[in-house]
């Protein structure tokens, strides 16, 4: 049977319309719009050491919520886990409202540990744990702070833990500092059994939740003794990765950039 020119011609364009769709398709399912939470270290801030992690992101199309955390140095813990947790859940809800169709958080140092800890509560298609630390379960940190953990338990049983006062905080690379906060909301943070329990947080781990961690080669003595041991302890999933960049502890986001944006988009495509 020989078509007609005109119905040769609609059966052409039906054809090339076909063809549109299928790579139109395939285009939308190579761009998918990733979205990344960003967490900055103890004491630090958003402009600090992830500003250009979170610059270079966004030049490469991604959607990026750089957040303070109550850790900054502005905030001296002005608000408990749970409330911690839900400005993170905030922020992955505007990303999709945005457009992200796969979203990740990833965080710095005591970003990075609580980014393990999130992970094992929150559903995300992956977490990025760059160079993690703030374990205050260690026996350093016990040292250091354990008293004012004792004092903050003292003021609660006094019925006075809704008042501000001065407690402490410990980071290995500027030692004890003064904080501003009630005991009620420092015991939730510096708890040995809480929820920056480094232990606690990976074992909680949500198996399914693959994870890209990164071990700087020039990270601190302390976090280089332990980062096998950490990783070793991670829920086996096949897409998680450990990446040892050539850098210290606070350039260790910059150095890992290339790393960050191949392995979100590689998961973003394949899951």
């Amino acid at each position: 049977m020989t078509l007609s020119f005109p119905r040769f011609l609609t059966a052409l364009s039906f054809f090339i319309l076909c063809i549109l769709i299928s790579l139109a398709s395939i285009a939308e399912t190579n761009t998918l719009k990733i979205g990344i939470v960003l967490m900055h270290g103890k004491g630090g801030s958003p402009g600090k050491h992830l500003s250009e992690l979170a610059s270079s992101l966004e030049a490469q199309g991604f959607l990026v919520a750089n957040l303070e955390m109550p850790w900054s140095g502005r905030r001296s813990y002005d608000v408990d886990v749970r409330t911690a947790e839900e400005e993170i859940e905030s922020a992955l809800k505007t990303l999709r409202a945005k457009g992200a169709q796969k979203v990740f958080v990833a965080g710095h140092s005591q970003g990075g540990l609580f980014a393990l800890n999130f992970g094992g509560k929150h559903v995300v298609d992956g977490i990025i744990a760059i160079a993690p630390g703030g374990n205050v379960n260690n026996q350093t940190f016990r040292e250091k702070v354990g008293e004012h953990v004792e004092f903050a338990r003292k003021l609660i049983a006094e019925g006075k833990g809704n008042e501000k006062t001065q407690l402490a905080d410990y980071e290995g690379s500027k030692g004890i500092f003064s904080i501003s906060t009630t005991p009620n909301t420092y015991l939730i943070w510096f708890d040995p059994d809480g929820a920056m329990n480094e232990t606690r947080a990976i074992q909680s781990m949500n198996p399914g939740i693959p994870v890209l961690f990164i071990a700087p080669k020039d990270d601190y003595p302390g976090l280089l003794k332990i980062k096998q041991q950490m990783f070793g302890a991670l829920p086996k999933n096949p897409q998680t990765r450990l990446y040892e960049p050539t850098s210290g502890h606070m350039n260790a986001p910059s150095a890992s950039i290339k790393e960050i944006v191949e392995w979100t988009t590689s998961l973003a495509n394949t899951q």
